[in-house]
């Protein structure tokens, strides 16, 4: 925000920034987001060099996996305790979704043995790290 003279004013002054934004924890949702980029690196490498999905990407996958599973518990229990997301359709879906992506995108990798399963978890992580985001939104309408 600018002030009156256009100088750059803190919304939280005096205050560090909060971690939690309605239920979406803020370091537990830029974890996920991270560890889902640095899977689709992995996989965006192995697509360039035209190989297929190994187990050692699922297993990181299913690591990603076990992390949305800890920020969806935590926005379930912040949601029953208090005030819920601004609009709650769009972020239970997203959410649903995020929790789906992954699991789907690596039974179809894991399926398909060429370069393009690769292209797929891609893909799919790169999804999984923009829920985040959008989720974060969503909180607050």
């Amino acid at each position: 925000m600018l002030g009156e003279n256009g100088a750059g004013v803190s919304a939280w002054p005096g205050r560090r920034l909060p971690s939690r934004v309605g239920g979406v924890w803020i370091p537990l949702a830029v974890l996920v987001a991270a560890l889902a980029f640095v899977l689709g690196g992995w996989a965006g490498l192995r697509t360039v060099r035209n190989q297929p999905v190994i187990w050692r990407q699922m297993l990181a996958g299913g690591g990603v996996e076990v992390v949305l599973l800890v920020q969806a518990v935590s926005c379930v229990v912040v949601a029953l305790a208090g005030p819920g997301p601004a609009d709650p359709p769009t972020f239970w879906g997203y959410l649903i979704t995020t929790l789906l992506v992954l699991p789907v995108a690596g039974a179809w990798a894991f399926a398909e043995r060429t370069r393009w399963s690769s292209v797929v978890l891609l893909v799919a992580s790169v999804t999984v790290a923009f829920l985040q985001l959008r989720m974060v939104q969503v909180w607050f309408g």
